[in-house]
C-alpha cells in the first residue's frame, strides 16, 4: 500500500480507501452485516488504514458497523472520514434544500442539503457517538447547500477543529467557485468528487486548481459503481431495487465493453484484474490524493487493497488512454 499526505495537512491516508456507501445497503440491494464487518477487517488488515463514509449511507448503519468493526484497534493507526449536510429525519423542521426521495424498504424518505452552523455540530456529535470515537479525522459536508452561506459551514468546522473533535475539513462535490469563497474563511483540506475513466470533468479547472492550492481530491465512483469491473457484462442481472439499473443507462455500454476488452491484456500481464488495472490508474493521474473503493465482503475488500501492488509504464498508460479516447 502506498500513503500520501492530504491536502496541506499532516494526515496520511492510504491511497485506497475505503468506500462505505454500499454496506449502508441502502440504494445499493441490502448487504449483510458480517460481510461488511469482515471487509473493513481485510481492508485493514492489507494497508488501507482509512474508511470514508457518511451518515447518509444506511441512515446510519454504515457508521455504526464501522464503529463496531474498530472496536479494540489502534484508532492512532486508523483515519476515520465522515460527512454532513444531508438530513433525512427531519431534524431540519423543514429547513434547506430538498435533494430527493430517498427509498427504504418501500417508504419514500425526503432528504434535504443542510449545512447551517447548529446542524454542522448536531451532526458531527452524532458521528462521533455512531463511530465509537472521541475525534473524526476529516469531516465534509457531503453536498452544496445554496441555502446556507458556505462561510457559515466553514466557521462550524474551524471551530470543531479548535474543539478537538476534527483534525481537518473538507468538503465534497464543490466547484472551484465554491473552493474559492470557503477558502475565506477557512483552508479545506480537501474535495470529494465523483472521477473515473468514463467520467473526467475535473481535469478541466478542479484539478489545476487543486494542485494550485494544495487542495487533496478524494475521488469517488473511480469504478462507476461497478460497471469498470467488467462483471456487468458477463452476469448483467442486478437486484431490482439496485439503483445501478439506471445509473449505467448513461453510458454507451457497448463501447465501455470494447474497451474494457482491450485494456484487459495489460491487467492479465500484470496478474491483475480490470478493476485493479482502473483503480491504480486512477490513482496515478495528476492531483487525485486517494482513491474510494466499496466492498460488500472480504474478497472484494482485498482485491481492491492489492491495487496498488504493481506499477503501470507510460507506454500502458498510454495505450489505456488512447483506448479511452475512441469511448
Amino acid at each position: 500500500m502506498e500513503y500520501r499526505k492530504l491536502g496541506n495537512t499532516d494526515l496520511e491516508l492510504s491511497v485506497i480507501t475505503y468506500g462505505a456507501f454500499a454496506i449502508g445497503g441502502n440504494m445499493w440491494g441490502g448487504n449483510e452485516k458480517q460481510d461488511s464487518i469482515n471487509s473493513i477487517h481485510a481492508s485493514l488488515d492489507h494497508g488501507v488504514t482509512t474508511i470514508d463514509t457518511a451518515p447518509f449511507y444506511g441512515f446510519g448503519l454504515s457508521e455504526e458497523m464501522i464503529g463496531e468493526a474498530i472496536k479494540g484497534k489502534d484508532r492512532t493507526k486508523i483515519q476515520l472520514l465522515t460527512k454532513f449536510g444531508l438530513v433525512w429525519d427531519g431534524s431540519n423542521n423543514g429547513k434547506g434544500e430538498f435533494f430527493f426521495d430517498a427509498e427504504d424498504e418501500g417508504r419514500k424518505i425526503p432528504v434535504y442539503k443542510y449545512a447551517s452552523k447548529a446542524n454542522v455540530i448536531r451532526e458531527a456529535e452524532e458521528s462521533l457517538k455512531r463511530l465509537g470515537t472521541d475525534y473524526i479525522d476529516l469531516l465534509q459536508l457531503h453536498w452544496p447547500d445554496n441555502t446556507t452561506p458556505i462561510s457559515e459551514t466553514m466557521e462550524a468546522m474551524e471551530m470543531l477543529i479548535q474543539q478537538g473533535k476534527i483534525r481537518a475539513a473538507g468538503v465534497s462535490n464543490y466547484s472551484v467557485d465554491q473552493l474559492k469563497e470557503a477558502s475565506r474563511t477557512l483552508k479545506v483540506a480537501s474535495n470529494q468528487v465523483a472521477y473515473s475513466m468514463l467520467n473526467r470533468a475535473i481535469e478541466k479547472d478542479l484539478v489545476p486548481y487543486s494542485l494550485e492550492t494544495e487542495t487533496g481530491i478524494i475521488v469517488y465512483s473511480p469504478m462507476e459503481r461497478g460497471l469498470l469491473t467488467g462483471k456487468y457484462f458477463r452476469d448483467s442481472k442486478l437486484k431490482e431495487n439496485d439503483h445501478r439499473n439506471g445509473y449505467f443507462t448513461q453510458f454507451d455500454l457497448p463501447k465501455v465493453e470494447a474497451f474494457l476488452k482491450a485494456i484487459e491484456p495489460i491487467a492479465q500481464a500484470k496478474g491483475a484484474t480490470l478493476s485493479q488495472l482502473v483503480l491504480r490508474w486512477t490513482a496515478l493521474q495528476p492531483g487525485v490524493s486517494v482513491v474510494l473503493a466499496g466492498a460488500r465482503n472480504a474478497e472484494q475488500a482485498i482485491v481492491n487493497a492489492q491495487a496498488m501492488n504493481f506499477q503501470l509504464n507510460e507506454e500502458e498508460l498510454k495505450l489505456i488512454n488512447d483506448e479511452l479516447g475512441k469511448i
